[in-house]
Protein backbone atom coordinates (compact mmCIF):
# COMPACT_ATOMS: atom_id res chain seq x y z
CA UNK A 1 0.00 0.00 0.00
CA UNK A 2 1.02 3.43 -0.46
CA UNK A 3 1.71 5.97 2.62
CA UNK A 4 1.80 9.34 2.96
CA UNK A 5 6.10 9.54 1.96
CA UNK A 6 6.26 10.54 -1.83
CA UNK A 7 6.81 7.11 -4.12
CA UNK A 8 6.86 5.01 -0.62
CA UNK A 9 4.80 1.56 -1.25
CA UNK A 10 5.15 -1.88 -0.27
CA UNK A 11 3.26 -3.64 -3.35
CA UNK A 12 0.94 -5.17 -1.08
CA UNK A 13 -1.90 -4.76 -3.40
CA UNK A 14 -4.20 -7.38 -5.63
CA UNK A 15 -2.96 -8.26 -8.71
CA UNK A 16 -1.93 -4.85 -10.82
CA UNK A 17 -3.53 -2.38 -9.19
CA UNK A 18 -0.05 -1.68 -7.62
CA UNK A 19 0.30 0.79 -10.50
CA UNK A 20 -2.28 2.67 -9.47
CA UNK A 21 -2.04 2.15 -5.36
CA UNK A 22 1.55 2.99 -5.90
CA UNK A 23 1.76 5.69 -7.81
CA UNK A 24 3.84 4.29 -10.63
CA UNK A 25 3.16 3.52 -13.96
CA UNK A 26 4.29 1.34 -16.74
CA UNK A 27 6.52 3.26 -19.78
CA UNK A 28 4.57 2.87 -22.90
CA UNK A 29 7.48 3.24 -24.88
CA UNK A 30 9.64 0.36 -23.28
CA UNK A 31 9.89 -3.04 -24.75
CA UNK A 32 8.76 -5.16 -21.74
CA UNK A 33 7.19 -4.48 -18.44
CA UNK A 34 7.42 -4.79 -14.51
CA UNK A 35 4.73 -6.95 -12.66
CA UNK A 36 4.27 -7.93 -8.91
CA UNK A 37 4.43 -11.20 -7.91
CA UNK A 38 5.27 -13.04 -4.50
CA UNK A 39 7.42 -15.52 -5.93
CA UNK A 40 9.33 -15.11 -9.15
CA UNK A 41 9.41 -17.42 -11.77
CA UNK A 42 13.17 -17.41 -12.69
CA UNK A 43 13.92 -20.91 -11.16
CA UNK A 44 16.52 -21.62 -8.50
CA UNK A 45 17.56 -18.04 -7.41
CA UNK A 46 14.25 -16.93 -6.94
CA UNK A 47 13.13 -14.48 -3.82
CA UNK A 48 10.86 -16.40 -2.17
CA UNK A 49 9.44 -13.50 -0.40
CA UNK A 50 10.20 -9.77 0.14
CA UNK A 51 12.61 -7.99 1.99
CA UNK A 52 10.12 -7.36 4.89
CA UNK A 53 10.70 -9.86 7.76
CA UNK A 54 7.11 -11.45 8.41
CA UNK A 55 5.19 -9.39 6.89
CA UNK A 56 5.50 -8.69 3.12
CA UNK A 57 4.95 -11.50 0.82
CA UNK A 58 5.12 -9.58 -2.43
CA UNK A 59 7.30 -7.44 -4.86
CA UNK A 60 7.63 -5.77 -8.73
CA UNK A 61 10.24 -8.14 -11.01
CA UNK A 62 11.21 -8.46 -14.67
CA UNK A 63 11.95 -11.93 -16.31
CA UNK A 64 14.93 -10.70 -18.17
CA UNK A 65 15.08 -14.53 -19.78
CA UNK A 66 13.19 -13.90 -22.75
CA UNK A 67 14.76 -10.46 -23.80
CA UNK A 68 17.31 -9.20 -26.34
CA UNK A 69 19.94 -6.99 -25.54
CA UNK A 70 19.30 -3.01 -25.13
CA UNK A 71 15.59 -4.04 -24.10
CA UNK A 72 14.01 -1.98 -21.41
CA UNK A 73 11.71 -2.20 -18.79
CA UNK A 74 10.63 0.85 -17.47
CA UNK A 75 7.85 2.33 -14.87
CA UNK A 76 7.66 5.78 -13.51
CA UNK A 77 6.27 7.46 -10.66
CA UNK A 78 3.12 9.84 -11.64
CA UNK A 79 3.25 12.36 -8.63
CA UNK A 80 6.24 14.60 -8.34
CA UNK A 81 8.87 14.40 -5.33
CA UNK A 82 8.34 17.92 -3.58
CA UNK A 83 11.19 19.94 -3.93
CA UNK A 84 14.39 19.52 -1.94
CA UNK A 85 17.43 20.64 -1.25
CA UNK A 86 20.00 17.92 -0.02
CA UNK A 87 17.75 16.11 1.79
CA UNK A 88 16.16 13.79 -0.96
CA UNK A 89 16.54 10.14 -0.67
CA UNK A 90 15.79 7.09 -2.88
CA UNK A 91 15.31 3.98 -0.54
CA UNK A 92 14.81 0.57 -2.19
CA UNK A 93 15.35 -3.10 -1.88
CA UNK A 94 16.50 -5.15 -5.24
CA UNK A 95 17.17 -9.09 -5.70
CA UNK A 96 19.29 -9.28 -9.16
CA UNK A 97 20.85 -12.46 -9.18
CA UNK A 98 23.48 -12.22 -12.08
CA UNK A 99 22.67 -13.98 -15.89
CA UNK A 100 23.84 -13.92 -18.75
CA UNK A 101 20.61 -12.10 -19.61
CA UNK A 102 20.84 -9.74 -16.38
CA UNK A 103 20.94 -6.21 -17.45
CA UNK A 104 21.42 -2.99 -15.72
CA UNK A 105 18.98 -1.55 -13.11
CA UNK A 106 18.95 2.22 -13.09
CA UNK A 107 17.53 4.65 -11.17
CA UNK A 108 17.02 8.48 -13.03
CA UNK A 109 15.50 11.81 -12.13
CA UNK A 110 13.74 13.83 -14.38
CA UNK A 111 14.46 17.29 -14.08
CA UNK A 112 12.51 19.98 -14.54
CA UNK A 113 12.76 20.55 -18.72
CA UNK A 114 12.36 16.48 -19.08
CA UNK A 115 16.12 15.53 -19.23
CA UNK A 116 16.78 11.80 -17.74
CA UNK A 117 19.98 12.22 -14.91
CA UNK A 118 20.92 9.20 -14.11
CA UNK A 119 21.38 9.07 -10.36
CA UNK A 120 22.24 5.25 -9.45
CA UNK A 121 22.67 1.80 -11.51
CA UNK A 122 23.75 -2.01 -10.55
CA UNK A 123 24.87 -4.86 -13.48
CA UNK A 124 25.13 -7.54 -10.55
CA UNK A 125 23.89 -8.34 -7.16
CA UNK A 126 26.28 -11.55 -6.23
CA UNK A 127 25.00 -12.41 -2.52
CA UNK A 128 21.89 -13.92 -3.81
CA UNK A 129 20.08 -12.26 -1.11
CA UNK A 130 17.45 -8.77 -0.78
Amino acid sequence: YYTSIPGSCNFETQDQEWTTVCGLTQDTTDDFDWNISNSAATGQTDPHTDHTPGKGQRFLYVNSSNQKEGNRARITTTKFFPASLGVCRVRFWFWMFPSKQTGVLKVYTVEEHGMDILMWSSSRNEENKW
